[in-house]
């Protein structure tokens, strides 16, 4: 199985609006309804705007998913909310379709994302992630990927409780 990581462009927005409407992705990303929704969260960080890397996840040249990673510090309420020191990045992702999740593409994919993307930055030493407390297969890929709970919280955009993870390098 081959895994690539490509950057997302503007013509990859109607796919990664109609993976969100997806039932399995829906109960745990940001409720983005409308094709224009996606295109306002997600354009300028493509357009380099914000500073968020997007990518989808290709396994055997098909798109199978969304993957994201950040510098926690460039966004200050975060770093605050998750409280983390510089050089430090979060990650991000979710496999689109539903057969392919429980197979251990995930873990996969977030463990060579992170080993050759996240700290391919050599200003990043530790890698964090925050899925719901509740995602039972999202805190177990993270688990399989070497990640290790830090803590709860209460995130205030969902008022939902968060398992803060994190894999240093």
């Amino acid at each position: 199985m081959t895994f690539e990581f490509r950057r997302l462009t503007a013509d990859d927005l109607p796919r990664l609006h109609e993976w969100l409407q997806r039932e399995h992705v829906k109960q745990w990303w940001s409720k983005r309804e409308t094709l224009e929704d996606v295109v306002d969260h997600y354009l300028p960080s493509i357009e380099g705007r914000e500073p968020t890397d997007l990518y989808a996840i290709v396994v055997n040249d098909r798109p199978i998913g969304f993957i994201q990673t950040y510098k926690v510090a460039d966004h200050v309420e975060y770093r605050d909310l998750v409280d983390v020191e510089d050089g430090v990045a979060g990650v991000d992702l979710f496999i689109a379709d539903v057969e392919l999740t429980g197979r251990g593409i995930g873990t996969e994919a977030l463990t060579r994302f992170v080993d050759d993307v996240v700290f391919g930055d050599a200003e990043i030493h530790a890698c964090i992630a925050d899925p719901d407390a509740e995602n039972v297969a999202s805190l177990r890929a993270f688990e399989k990927a070497g990640f290790h709970e830090v803590r709860l919280f209460v995130d205030p955009s969902d008022e939902r409780m968060h398992t803060l993870l994190r894999r240093d390098r």
